[in-house]
Formats: structure tokens, C-alpha cells, sequence
């Protein structure tokens, strides 16, 4: 086949598809072994993967063709890049002080109703500049880039008033634009009730100042939303204000994408399956009727292992979640207070901590997660079509990127987005440019 290609990688000791028949989902337990080739090469074109296949029928197909990249990978595996499903990446000042805090004992809403948590990160963040914004933002996308993220789940929610959150979402539409990552953006100024309101005050304001504005704003082309989330929680946004925002953001056409039953039972879950919620995050205080309603539902099950184990909560009951046919997904839930850019580590924390195995945890942290975000058409699998995100590693089997926890900083090779390799480990020369 003829013309100009990006990219070609070649003699891949394991391609890993995740899947190959245009699934939308993994169920539990999906065997990765029949998703699992040799020596197999892949072609990227326009951004897509054009082909994939034997080394040699790909050399046949492709014998005219001229690429401007072709990677040997030898003794090297290659997987799907990897999806966040839920991360809060732009904000001001740290919270190092709190992790001290909780080390000594402190819980989540002690510090939270005491003026810290949220609070303290939405005071700096409403004092920090646009172009101060930015700059952490993109340094941190980079990190979770280098640890093989491609796709990522970005949320407002640290300004609570309708400029700051305004200004948070114009550096997540800024990185859109201008970096080599996927971002699916998320409206959360339901956070948390912001100082001097009642949770009755702020959910009248979001519905009828802030998501007008949005709408606004996306009909002009400044700003475009992919998601609503509340954070619904005693103490925070109960159940009918969690409702009413949702069902305002849904009719202004934004997926339903949001936090639920984590700290205590809320029936969010229940909440989410009627509302046609794309997917809730935490989940740890699930109760057994709301996974059998998001299994109905078709409603994804975002699990944040990082979160429960730096709180010290009870895990999410992952296994419960699976065999009852939840879609179950994986975020690093990256955030002042649960400091993790790295998926690896994530999906490691899932399988010790929530039992599942490294293949359920592999299709939760890709395909699995782009489905959460309403992307899994494009996204999460090494399928022709798709878009060329992919990741390299320095291993002759896959489950290496699982099993050393903290090692992928040694273990990815490269990172690929849209065919083009947006990340080079140091040991495999200078990175090139286009």
C-alpha cells in the first residue's frame, strides 16, 4: 500500500489488543490471551491505526509505502495507551501539610468542615493567574503522559464561583488545543458548597448562572464540556441537589460523570442508573441494590483505588461490581489530596487491593475507562480505526507494566498519541522531531 505513513512498529514480541471486535466494554474476566499477538507490527496514518498484523503480511501490504517513523520492537511489548478516567489536575497550592494531618489521624470531612481540603485549594486557586494555571497543568499532564496516559479525565471544581470555575476550564480547553494528549473535560463546580451558601443556594446558582454560561460559551466555540459532576455527600450536595444539577447539565447535553457514595451510603448509585449517568466515581459505600442498578444501566463504575488507600477508606467492592456485570473502570482521582499520575500504579493498587486480576485491570484503565468517558470508539484498544495511541515497553510480557509497582519511569520505552511518539525514554536515543 502505497503513500506517506507516520509511523511503523515492528516484530512486537507481544501486541496487546485488549480487543478486536469493536466491543464497547469488557465484562469481568475477559480472557486477554486471545487478544494477545507475536511479532506483529503496527501502521499508523492520518493520526489512526491503519493496519495491524503479522510482521510479514504487514512488509507484503505496506512494501511501497514510505513512513516517517519506524520503531524496532524487538523483545518489547505494546499495549493501548492508557485512560484516566478521573483526575482534578489544575489547581493552586499544595495540601502537603494535610497529608501530615491524616497521618496522625484526621478524617476527610474533619479537615474539609475545619476550612482545609477543598476549601484551602479553591482559596489559592481563585488567587492564581490563568497563565500560572496553565503551567502546573501542562507539567503535570506531562508526568501522567510519561507514565503512559493518553486520554485523560479533567475536571474543574476548585473555584466554586462562576469565574474561577470559568477560568479552570479555559486551561483544560487551552491543553486541549495545544498538547499531544486526549482530554475529556468535566464541568464541577458542585465541589463542594462554596463559603457563605447553602448547598440550596449554590444549586440554584450552578443551574441558573453557571451552566447558562456554558452553554453560552459552547455554542460560541470558547469552550467545549464533555462532562457534569457533583460531588454527592452528607454534608456536601444531597440527593435532590445532586439531581437537579445533573438533569440541568444532562439538558444542556453534557454525559453525566459523578462522585457518589464515598464516604457514606447516598444512594447515588441508584440516582445515577435513573438519570442515564455515563459513569459514577468512588463507589466505596455502594450498596448491593445500586451495583445492580448500574449493571442495568450500563453505567460505569469508576474506581479510584489511590483514594481509598491514602484515606484509609474501605476499598470499593470491585469483585461484588464484576460478577454482578458492572463496567468497571480505573482513575487516578489525581488531586491535592491523593497525589498519583501514574496508571501503572493504579492498576497495581486495583489488583492487590481490590482483587482484581491484571487482565480485569488492564481493560479498566483502556477500554473500560474510555467507555466511562464516552470514547471508547476511538479509544482504549489497538484496533484499525482507532486512534493511534499506543505504549511501548522495555518487557517481552505486558503484565510487567502491573507487577513493577513505581517501575514505569524504567519500564516505558514510548508513548504514542495519534501516531506520533510524544514520549521517549532516554535510553533509546534522542527523541526526533517531525
Amino acid at each position: 500500500m502505497a503513500g506517506r505513513h507516520r509511523l511503523l512498529l515492528e516484530n512486537a514480541q507481544q501486541l496487546v489488543l485488549v480487543c478486536g471486535r469493536g466491543e464497547e466494554y469488557l465484562p469481568l474476566g475477559f480472557p486477554t490471551g486471545s487478544h494477545l499477538l507475536s511479532s506483529l507490527s503496527v501502521v499508523c496514518r492520518d493520526g489512526c491505526i491503519k493496519a495491524v498484523g503479522q510482521a510479514d503480511v504487514i512488509r507484503n501490504q505496506f512494501s511501497g509505502a514510505t513512513f516517517e517513523r519506524i520503531i524496532d520492537c524487538s523483545g518489547k511489548c505494546v499495549l493501548p495507551g492508557l485512560v484516566d478516567a478521573h483526575t482534578h489536575p489544575v489547581w493552586a497550592g499544595d495540601r502537603v501539610h494535610e497529608f501530615a494531618m491524616k497521618l496522625a489521624g484526621a478524617f476527610y470531612m474533619e479537615i474539609h468542615q475545619a476550612g482545609g481540603g477543598i476549601h484551602f485549594t479553591v482559596e489559592h486557586t481563585r488567587k492564581a493567574s490563568e497563565e500560572e494555571l496553565f503551567t502546573t497543568f501542562k507539567h503535570r499532564l506531562e508526568r501522567m503522559r510519561r507514565a503512559g496516559s493518553t486520554l485523560v479525565e479533567c475536571k474543574s471544581g476548585y473555584g466554586l464561583n462562576l469565574e474561577t470555575e470559568l477560568k479552570m476550564l479555559r486551561v483544560i480547553e487551552r491543553a486541549k488545543q495545544s498538547m499531544d494528549i486526549g482530554i475529556s473535560s468535566t464541568y464541577c463546580g458542585a465541589h463542594s458548597v462554596p463559603k457563605g451558601k447553602t448547598a440550596t443556594e449554590a444549586t440554584d446558582d450552578i443551574i441558573n448562572n453557571h451552566l447558562p454560561k456554558l452553554k453560552e460559551l459552547k455554542l460560541s466555540g470558547e469552550i467545549h464540556v464533555n462532562n457534569i459532576d457533583v460531588f454527592c455527600e452528607k454534608g456536601v450536595f444531597d440527593l435532590d441537589s445532586t439531581r437537579r444539577i445533573l438533569q440541568a447539565g444532562k439538558d444542556i447535553g453534557l454525559q453525566i460523570n459523578f462522585h457518589g457514595d464515598e464516604l457514606h451510603p447516598m444512594k447515588s448509585a441508584e440516582l445515577g442508573a435513573e438519570l442515564g449517568a455515563r459513569a459514577i466515581s468512588h463507589l466505596e459505600e455502594v450498596s448491593d441494590e445500586g451495583i445492580k442498578a448500574m449493571a442495568r444501566a450500563k453505567c460505569a463504575a469508576v474506581l479510584l483505588p489511590t483514594t481509598a488507600y491514602m484515606l484509609r477508606l474501605k476499598q470499593p467492592p470491585a469483585r461484588k461490581m464484576l460478577e454482578e456485570g458492572v463496567i468497571v473502570a480505573l482513575g487516578s482521582d489525581f488531586n491535592p489530596n491523593a497525589y498519583c499520575f501514574s496508571m501503572p500504579m493504579v492498576m497495581h493498587l486495583a489488583c492487590v487491593n481490590m482483587k482484581m486480576s491484571m487482565n480485569e485491570a488492564l481493560a479498566a484503565a483502556t477500554i473500560n475507562a474510555a467507555y466511562a468517558l464516552g470514547k471508547s470508539d476511538t479509544h482504549g484498544s489497538i484496533e484499525t480505526g482507532k486512534q493511534g495511541d499506543l505504549v511501548i515497553i522495555n518487557s517481552s510480557r505486558w503484565e510487567h507494566l502491573i507487577y513493577q509497582f513505581g517501575g514505569h519511569e524504567a519500564l516505558i520505552d514510548y508513548v504514542i498519541v495519534k501516531g506520533k511518539v510524544v514520549y521517549q525514554n532516554e535510553r533509546c536515543g534522542t527523541m526526533s522531531s517531525y
